[in-house]
């Protein structure tokens, strides 16, 4: 019988489950484009991060903004990208600062731990190649950014990004690193 179904209805609606997939996607994690990358959404319409495709070389382009979007709207091909994720929270550099060295023991626990993680992540993915920067927006705060690979060439259209970085995203979530 399951040979039956998958001989004979998997592929008619091979295009409904791909369907479904993507509304899946849509609905887990959202891209939002902005000036030349994209913010990406947890499921609880948080900023979780920033996705930066890799446009190729545009360091010899006089407009690089025109030609980066002229790639969205032409949802041209590419590789892969940056993936840029908060790291770590210190809760210790704040302005007007005023604890115990406890209070800065736990967080100093605390970061080690979250750091521990991060590096159990790295090993998950096999990444060698990232860099470790102050926050934009709060410098209590570092990032993590590293390179992603898609799997094979894809369109610089939401869905099909989500495709490729649903994996890292959920990976991401479960090692509890978002």
């Amino acid at each position: 019988m399951h040979a039956w179904i998958i001989k004979h209805i998997i592929p008619y609606h091979k295009s409904l489950v791909v369907s479904f997939f993507r509304i899946i996607l849509l609905t887990v994690w959202k891209l939002e484009f902005e000036d030349g990358y994209f913010r990406i959404y947890d499921p609880t319409k948080l900023i979780a991060g920033y996705f930066d495709p890799d446009y190729g070389d545009l360091s010899s382009i006089k407009n690089p903004e025109d030609v980066i979007l002229s790639k969205i709207k032409n949802h041209d091909q590419i590789l892969g990208g940056m993936i840029m994720i908060p790291l770590v929270k210190f809760k210790l550099f704040d302005t007007d600062l005023n604890t115990t060295i406890s209070e800065v023991e736990q967080n100093v626990t605390r970061v080690y731990t979250h750091l521990q993680k991060w590096n159990d992540f790295l090993a998950t993915i096999n990444n060698k190649s990232h860099f470790v920067g102050i926050s934009h927006t709060d410098q209590d705060m570092l990032t993590m950014t590293f390179p992603i690979k898609f799997s094979k060439p894809t369109s610089l259209e939401k869905s099909h990004l989500l495709e490729e970085l649903y994996f890292i995203l959920n990976l991401l979530q479960k090692s509890e690193l978002l």
